[in-house]
């Protein structure tokens, strides 16, 4: 199998990346910084897996339409793809908010992630079929104050997951949300404790590489096996 991972130059999206190419698959990885990408290439081809790094701007279509291009060209073709480019440059209450950055947010998250599942979409119907997942968030199935922006680009986010599987179902295309819960990165850095307390049980706090197995579950999934859901590891209710 291919994949393609955006915002697989660190974090959750390398994770990803890694345990992809772990399992067998080629991975073509993109994201915005090149030196980020190159540490996932060497991560990879040091485990014996083969990688491709594209810089790409998931904003910029152009961009995203010459990275499918040359995965398919290189690697052979598209069967997995995985919309993890996301960004949260604010938190603050809507009333105190940045408009230029709330449009930022939405642009990457939203946007970008749209960009990715559309350019996808033909590869995949190519192969015969495939999986489209989108990393999304708790933040796009409930509110909380200050969150506006990246809690708009989730939900919108989640809307869009659902409508393509509905929309793809009849191709073997299986479009489905992984809700990786709490990751230890900078996107939640200095909010661990009021993250734990919304969890009755003690909210999980997990290094990327522990939302690895799901992410390969869902992409091992029959074609003919589950979409329009979401797969979380949270310890609370979306």
């Amino acid at each position: 199998k291919v994949a393609v991972v955006t915002g697989a130059g660190r974090g959750i999206g390398q994770a990803i990346a890694v345990a992809y190419a772990q399992a067998g698959a080629a991975v073509c990885c993109a994201a915005r910084t090149a030196s980020q990408l190159a540490e996932t290439v060497q991560k990879i081809e040091a485990a014996g897996g083969r990688a491709l790094a594209v810089a790409c701007d998931v904003t910029d279509i152009a961009q995203v339409q010459a990275m499918f291009e040359r995965a398919a060209q290189t690697l052979g073709g598209v069967d997995i793809v995985v919309a993890s480019a996301g960004v949260s440059p604010e938190n603050k209450a809507v009333e105190d908010s940045d408009p230029a950055l709330w449009r930022t947010t939405i642009e990457v998250n939203l946007m970008g992630a749209f960009h990715t599942l559309q350019v996808a979409i033909p590869y995949l119907k190519r192969r015969g079929g495939g999986h489209l997942i989108t990393l999304g968030s708790g933040m796009g199935h409930r509110s909380a104050p200050t969150r506006s922006a990246y809690a708009a680009s989730k939900a919108g986010l989640w809307m869009l997951t659902r409508v393509l599987a509905q929309e793809l179902a009849q191709d073997g295309i299986c479009v489905n949300e992984l809700v990786p819960g709490p990751v230890l990165t900078d996107f939640i850095r200095g909010r661990e404790d009021a993250l734990r307390a919304a969890s009755a049980g003690g909210e999980w706090m997990k290094q990327a590489e522990e939302v690895a197995p799901i992410a390969l579950f869902i992409a091992t999934q029959p074609l003919k096996g589950p979409t329009g859901q979401t797969f979380s590891l949270a310890r609370r209710e979306l």
